[in-house]
């Protein structure tokens, strides 16, 4: 959906008239629905409308706050977000020990190969607290001492950032609906394998207990299900003989970074866009990107033999009957 329009999420119980209340409020100030997506979840529901304001008979701050009161009424959270009128986007990027994923990012964003900045990582440890503070980055360990993190202020401070974007730089927990819902479509995580194989945790050690020869990394959309959002990138390599997990982690890691940088950068600069579960780039023709392995690799590629295609035996050599 083209940032041109105004994005309004409902997250909340899921209650009888909920939908009539809000788009009544938006009918009754001129503002057109161009697309509506509800979902239910661990009973939490989420709604998610994309409407042109352009012709609104209100300003943005009233809409805002009329629809906060509606929400504060039938008790759930509603959020706005107009089209973006500043020049740099904000990340929040959430981690929690590996660094590389963290490392990276921070690298982009200074050389401008990523057009935003890192206004806030949030970790489930203290670990990487050093590295943030180093490129003086605010850092916020929402974790308990098993790492366990509290979502309720995971919430609090990805609002009170404002982040356009969410990436997990290896964020080793699974999300909520309740976050899920909020930002839907704005969170990309990075996994070690290509999804859909070996999704969940431990996924290099799952390629080598399954002798894949090839395996590989997938930034992709976060959605409710488990690594199952829409795949933006993905890199592959090759299986050593008897590699150790560490090891693949070794040649995996820097393809991870590369990966969601890439993604990332779609993601930012509007490039991609998801139908039916399944990314696409804006304009193929123009766009910079690698979404899977090199083109190169086309030409490597055999032509034959392809079903229904026409043999001709050699001169001399008789077909079967």
């Amino acid at each position: 959906m083209r940032r041109t329009l105004t994005e309004i999420t409902v997250v909340g119980g899921d209650d009888t008239g909920l939908i009539a209340e809000v788009t009544s409020l938006l009918f009754e100030r001129g503002i057109n629905i161009e697309d509506l997506d509800q979902a239910v979840r661990e009973g939490v529901f989420r709604m998610t409308m994309h409407v042109d304001t352009t012709e609104m008979v209100t300003t943005e701050r009233t809409l805002r706050q009329d629809l906060t009161n509606l929400g504060d009424e039938l008790g759930v959270d509603v959020q706005v977000r107009f089209p973006a009128d500043r020049e740099t986007q904000s990340i929040a990027v959430l981690v929690t020990k590996e660094s590389h994923c963290l490392e990276a990012l921070i690298q982009a964003c200074a050389d401008g190969d990523l057009d935003a900045d890192i206004d806030v990582v949030i970790g489930n440890h203290d670990d990487l607290e050093p590295l943030a503070q180093t490129y003086g980055i605010p850092f916020h360990d929402i974790g308990d001492e098993t790492g366990t993190p509290n979502e309720e202020r995971l919430l609090e401070l990805l609002a009170e950032y404002d982040a356009d974007l969410i990436a997990l730089a290896r964020y080793m927990r699974i999300l909520s609906p309740d976050v899920v819902f909020r930002y839907e479509s704005r969170i990309i995580n990075v996994h070690p394998s290509l999804l859909p194989a070996f999704p969940g945790a431990s996924a290099y050690m799952q390629a080598i207990e399954e002798g894949v020869r090839i395996t590989g990394v997938t930034a992709h959309y976060v959605t409710t299900d488990l690594d199952q959002g829409p795949i933006i990138t993905q890199r592959a390599f090759n299986v050593p003989d008897d590699t150790t997990e560490e090891q693949l982690q070794t040649l995996g890691q820097p393809l991870e970074a590369e990966a969601l940088i890439e993604a990332i950068k779609l993601h930012l600069d509007d490039e991609v866009t998801v139908h039916r579960g399944r990314t696409k780039l804006r304009d193929p023709e123009n766009a910079d990107a690698q979404l899977g392995a090199p083109a190169a690799l086309d030409d490597e590629n055999p032509g034959r033999p392809v079903d229904g295609a026409a043999f001709v035996p050699d001169e001399g050599t008789e077909a079967d009957d």
